[in-house]
């Protein structure tokens, strides 16, 4: 019994009266250890269905949105385009965003059918830019130009092999069953010469070797000879 005019509590087995840290601190992370993925990117627009239609021919999905914004997203891509009225205030027409395409030439021939407003092939030389896709190929160097009514323009570049660093080989993957089928050409091609250097013995372990150019393509690492 406590004391006089006191009040005692009975403690029951197992329970502590102590205070309870119901949750550790978490440590607080840098910026870099976050994942930051770009969702949109916002084009100013002098003329809201005049832009949407362009979209549409595009092919560019339309997205459900609130009344006040119209969203589009290009095939394969991760991130989407917003405009609208009072969406932004930069000047119509002065946005300039890139479209990586896996092969720049079927993509410039598809749009032209379309009757899209695409300028032609051009690739960076030492003097300038050069008409014609890049003779070699190589990534990075081929572009086409495409402008919307308002002049908003889209690069479309061809990547086939990322530079060193910039996918991680966990995050490897293709946006459509076109990218894909392209990778594996490109793959099938290399495997090819790659047996004819060893005297065109058919290589048991080839689904390996695709397997490993077709990551370190993306990747930007050494690709197997």
């Amino acid at each position: 019994m406590g004391a006089a005019g006191g009040h005692h509590t009975p403690s029951r087995p197992g329970v502590t009266t102590s205070p309870v840290r119901l949750e550790e601190e978490a440590e607080v992370k840098k910026p870099a250890e976050i994942d930051q993925k770009l969702e949109v990117t916002v084009i100013p627009v002098s003329d809201v269905e005049r832009a949407r239609q362009f979209y549409r021919g595009l092919g560019w999905r339309e997205d459900v949105t609130p009344s006040q914004v119209v969203q589009f997203t290009p095939p394969g891509s991760h991130a989407s385009v917003h405009f609208g009225e009072g969406a932004t205030s930069a000047e119509p027409g002065s946005a300039r965003h890139f479209l990586v395409v896996s092969d720049v030439v079927a993509a410039h021939e598809a749009l032209v059918a379309a009757g899209l407003p695409v300028g032609d092939l051009f690739h960076g030389g030492p003097d300038g830019p050069v008409p014609g896709a890049d003779p070699q190929r190589r990534s990075y160097v081929t572009r086409a130009e495409l402008a919307d009514p308002d002049g908003n323009t889209w690069v479309l570049q061809e990547v086939t092999t990322r530079l060193p660093g910039r996918v991680e080989a966990d995050d490897t993957s293709y946006a459509s069953i076109a990218d894909l089928e392209a990778a594996l050409t490109r793959a099938a091609k290399a495997h090819g010469e790659h047996e004819a250097r060893n005297g065109g013995v058919h290589d048991e372990q080839w689904p390996a070797w695709y397997a490993e150019y077709m990551v370190n393509e993306q990747t930007g690492a050494e690709l197997p000879q």
